[in-house]
């Protein structure tokens, strides 16, 4: 069974739904939950909120914290987390921020830096990572970390 699969059977299982906010991964996060059938029973919605605007806008990240912290920082991934999870009325919202390069921009952190967060009934969780290779590389391991890390939440309940 593959790790999107599994989060389908675990979100299944207690009835809940889960709501995907994308910064870096440009909406692959989503793509591998929809392709699992019978998503339409736990996917509530993504969202790929890539600029600032859009983080403003859609999940309601708070401008102080991109202002403060910046985009790929632990705040605003659990502001986004916590941001999609409202909007969509979901058990579970998951979130990630990050730079998949290959140039890192205004950030002072390198290419492959990454936070991933988790918001449900019992809380916000983050974590940071640093992944490496190419940016289709990032790209597919934050996929696959984001989807991870919240099949690990679930069997841990």
């Amino acid at each position: 069974m593959s790790p999107e699969e599994r989060l389908g059977h675990l979100l299944s299982q207690r009835g809940w739904r889960i709501a995907v906010a994308e910064t870096t991964s440009g909406g692959l996060i989503c793509h591998r939950l929809v392709a699992v059938p019978g998503s339409s029973k736990y996917f509530e919605r993504g969202i790929v909120a890539y600029s600032r605007a859009s983080k403003l806008d859609l999940p309601g990240v708070p401008a102080d914290l991109l202002d403060r912290f910046g985009s790929v920082s632990p705040e605003v991934s659990v502001a986004l987390a916590e941001g999609v999870r409202r909007l969509g009325g979901a058990e579970v919202g998951i979130a990630e921020t990050g730079i998949a390069g290959p140039i890192r921009g205004r950030s002072p952190k390198p290419v492959g830096a990454c936070h991933l967060a988790l918001s449900a009934p019992s809380g916000t969780r983050s974590e940071e990572r640093l992944f490496h290779g190419e940016r289709v590389d990032i790209q597919r391991q934050i996929a696959q970390r984001a989807i991870e890390m919240t099949v690990e939440y679930l069997e841990g309940l």
